[in-house]
């Protein structure tokens, strides 16, 4: 297996429900560091300036291991607290996730806030595009620019079935196709290569780094 850390979002996603004649508007974002997410937040509070709450929640690191919340008005610990549970629940890393409520008139009580917080985060969650971020090695292959194509589209086909994701292929004297591969994959791909090429072609191993896949 190849060395799994906590997983990301591939775009950004907005998802509303409305509880009782309140909105809760949650987005989603990916974000490389703290002051990109800082950035999401202070846009998304500009965009809902007239809402009555912006409650946050994130999480940042390869390890997931900075996390921050903000109930941003509402009761302690009913907003940004669910919110980032769901994150920390889910395995999600350098995401942030920012609700907009506008108030409905109706209070729902500390229970219902942390499930609608805690809610309308999971459900933008299960329509994210999920990346699983793994430590693979960069494999590569030389091969003649005649049989590229034919070569590219088994190696395609062959990431799909392995845990591992296409890389950028170069063309110089020849053409070097790039797959990030687990491990453990490594002698299955050097097999499948040389059956391939009646033995004339074999991957080259090279640098291990943590890649996202999609889920």
């Amino acid at each position: 297996m190849a060395t799994a850390y906590p997983s990301t979002i591939a775009a950004p996603v907005v998802h509303e429900i409305e509880i009782k004649r309140s909105r809760f508007i949650a987005r989603l974002e990916p974000v490389a560091s703290v002051d990109v997410a800082d950035a999401v937040i202070a846009r998304t509070r500009r965009t809902h300036w007239d809402a009555r709450h912006n409650c946050v929640a994130m999480v940042t690191g390869v390890l997931g291991d900075q996390a921050r919340s903000s109930d941003d008005g509402e009761p302690s610990g009913t907003a940004g607290v669910p919110m980032l549970e769901v994150l920390r629940r889910r395995g999600m890393t350098d995401v942030v996730a920012v609700v907009t409520r506008y108030f409905g008139g109706v209070k729902l009580g500390a229970g219902g806030l942390v499930r609608a917080y805690g809610g309308v985060v999971a459900e933008a969650l299960d329509s994210a595009e999920i990346l699983d971020r793994l430590a693979l090695t960069r494999a590569t292959i030389e091969v003649p620019h005649a049989d590229a194509g034919r070569l590219n589209n088994l190696l395609r086909d062959w990431v799909a079935g392995h845990g591992a994701t296409l890389g950028e292929t170069a063309y110089g004297a020849a053409a070097t196709l790039e797959a990030w591969v687990p491990e453990h994959e490594l002698p299955a791909l050097a097999d499948d290569v040389a059956a391939w090429s009646a033995g004339s072609l074999a991957p080259v191993a090279g640098e291990i780094r943590v890649v996202d896949v999609p889920r």
